[in-house]
């Protein structure tokens, strides 16, 4: 490992659970389509048993070496992918390790994201404008701020970031750029603390909270990608395969229910929803674990043919 504290899973048993029944899983593969440090990885391969395997996928190259490390006792039953999960289908067809029985998602920036100050993804530390899960793409916070207009970062902060003052900040960054472009996190913390009126920075969250969201969104493509992976993880799942997904954000958490509910309805649904809504982290597990705070968990079941009743055995979806 590289010193720092393990990697907490959020909702970790909830997610276990679903991908593995109480009447056990023997065989079969699991994916983690964001593997990350391994977190809910080792959780799921202590579940299943010794005939068990499971394929993580992430987009990041540091977090595939720690995930490595700490998945190691576990030899040939991991195989681990440097890939984005809207690449799932045809990762998991070249490995050769289809039909799934399950496929996990922990959507959102990992929690070593923010505690590697370089990679700039917080506003509590000076760092290159960077933001960039896979650092081998080409696109950076700093490229959407000093190059998209007006209007497009208006869009990006509203739409990604719910944030009020979008407009009023893309103004900002906009002049501020013409008299030299934006390089640091600590430049526009800065820059937005002006833009937001005083009265609006005196309560709720940091004030740039909501743009550094809605910018690390929009530089790792993360709600498309989501968009593009879940129809092909359920076209990888055999009969009675799970699917299981952890938000943090409304942007996501709207995709993954609107998704499974689409697919547990109409003429051939090919989900049966586990959930009635969307399981959340009690008091004991946001103490220990304050990113637990907003995760959302919901699940299905992958159907081998059309049922009689799609009725989820809590009641309807949420």
């Amino acid at each position: 490992m590289d010193g720092r504290a393990p990697h907490v899973p959020v909702l970790a048993g909830q997610a276990v659970g679903y991908l593995v029944p109480e009447t056990g899983r023997d065989e079969g593969v699991v994916v983690d389509a964001t593997i990350g440090a391994g977190g809910h990885a080792e959780r799921l391969l202590d579940a299943m048993g010794p005939g068990g395997k499971l394929l993580g996928l992430d987009r990041d190259e540091e977090a595939l070496a720690i995930a490595r490390d700490r998945l190691a006792r576990f030899g040939d039953r991991v195989r681990l992918v440097h890939a984005n999960f809207d690449d799932l289908e045809d990762v998991v067809r070249s490995e050769g390790w289809d039909p799934l029985a399950g496929v996990l998602y922990d959507l959102g920036v990992s929690s070593m994201h923010f505690d590697d100050a370089e990679r700039g993804f917080s506003y509590q530390h000076d760092a290159p404008l960077d933001m960039r899960m896979d650092r081998s793409q080409h696109l950076t916070a700093r490229e959407v701020l000093n190059t998209y207009p007006q209007r497009e970062l208006t869009r990006v902060l509203r739409t990604y970031g719910e944030e009020r003052w979008a407009s009023r900040i893309a103004q900002f960054v906009v002049r501020a750029r013409q008299r030299r472009p934006l390089s640091t996190t600590l430049e526009l913390v800065e820059l937005i603390r002006d833009a937001v009126p005083h009265a609006a920075r005196r309560v709720g969250p940091h004030p740039a909270r909501r743009t550094f969201q809605a910018l690390r969104i929009e530089v790792n493509g993360e709600l498309d990608a989501l968009s593009s992976s879940l129809p092909q993880a359920v076209a990888m799942l055999g009969a009675s395969g799970r699917l299981v997904a952890i938000s943090y954000h409304s942007g996501e958490d709207r995709i993954v229910k609107r998704f499974m509910v689409a697919e547990s309805r109409g003429e051939v649904p090919r989900l049966r929803l586990l959930v009635r809504s969307p399981l959340m982290a009690d008091e004991a597990e946001v103490v220990v674990n304050p990113r637990a705070t907003a995760a959302k968990l919901r699940a299905a079941e992958r159907l081998a043919s059309p049922p009689f009743d799609q009725t989820p055995p809590d009641g309807s979806a949420a």
